[in-house]
């Protein structure tokens, strides 16, 4: 009977584990959409300190993503999106500055 009861209950624990933290797809697509923005905006030669930033967070959870450390994932994404942004900003301004 205790190892019936045992057993139930660690499967109940272990089957809760998946439910608890969810696969951040939105912000991993947020992220690479951002990303690849930058890239066409001409960032990594216009804004290369922010860009490189944006790429190193990117990596990082990409990397994360696949080893499952989903709230680290999440955490670069944004991270990456906010840098991708600035970026793509600051790439297009300088666009302009020099057209003018």
């Amino acid at each position: 009977m205790v190892k019936r009861l045992s057993l139930i209950i660690l499967i109940i624990l272990l089957g809760s584990c998946g439910l608890i933290t969810t696969r951040p797809k939105l912000e991993m697509s947020l992220a690479a959409v951002a990303f690849m923005a930058a890239q066409d905006a001409n960032a990594p030669s216009l804004s290369p300190n922010l860009f490189r930033k944006a790429e190193h967070y990117y990596l990082k959870a990409k990397s994360n993503y696949k080893k499952k450390y989903f709230n680290k994932a999440k955490q670069y994404a944004i991270l990456s999106q906010k840098f991708s942004e600035q970026a793509e900003l600051n790439a297009q301004l300088k666009k302009l500055e020099q057209d003018n």
